[in-house]
């Protein structure tokens, strides 16, 4: 995984139903650690939102990392079926995407299966995903890791892309998992 080569794709960390995660607390601290690294590296962030009506709008622990950004809403369980989406992550040129959020065996699997159809390269900050049970979270991690995806963590992933302990970046990162 390369900054230069990837992006981030957060899935889906909405409303109520995000507060009925697994290990919700530590599942927001990473997000948030990993969104932030993001914007350390420069990655471009798709953020997605499934039904929003319904499910409501992503939660301010992440949104407000987001600002900049316009969340793009879905109702198709695969991200890959939100033309927006599409458009955004051909347009950025990146081929290797990183992705956090809800639900691990649902939105974050269906998409994961869509991009890696797709011939892109994904990795699953699998500390960065959860579902409403740690049963389907390990499921949806199992079954995108037998679809092919890389299973990482939000600081291996972090530090993979930083490649040196030097310079201003690495101090922001360092400073972020601390």
């Amino acid at each position: 995984m390369r900054a230069e080569s990837a992006g981030l794709v957060v899935v889906d960390v909405q409303g109520k139903l995000a507060t009925l995660m697994h290990e919700r607390e530590e599942l927001y601290r990473n997000l948030q650690i990993l969104i932030r690294g993001a914007r350390v590296l420069e990655l471009p962030v798709f953020w997605l939102e499934q039904y929003p009506e319904g499910l409501g709008p992503t939660i301010p622990e992440v949104a407000d990392l987001l600002t900049d950004l316009e969340p793009l809403p879905k109702v198709v369980f695969s991200g890959w079926g939100q033309g927006e989406f599409v458009r955004q992550v051909r347009a950025s040129g990146r081929k290797q995407l990183i992705l956090c959020g809800l639900e691990s065996h649902i939105c974050v699997y269906q998409t994961t299966r869509d991009l890696l159809d797709r011939g892109y390269h994904v990795e699953i900050a699998a500390d960065a995903v959860s579902s409403r049970t740690a049963q389907n979270r390990d499921i949806g991690i199992q079954r995108m890791a037998a679809l092919g995806a890389e299973i990482t963590s939000v600081e291996m992933a972090l530090f993979e892309m930083l490649r040196e302990a030097s310079g201003p970046q690495f101090k922001e990162i360092a400073r972020l998992v601390k």
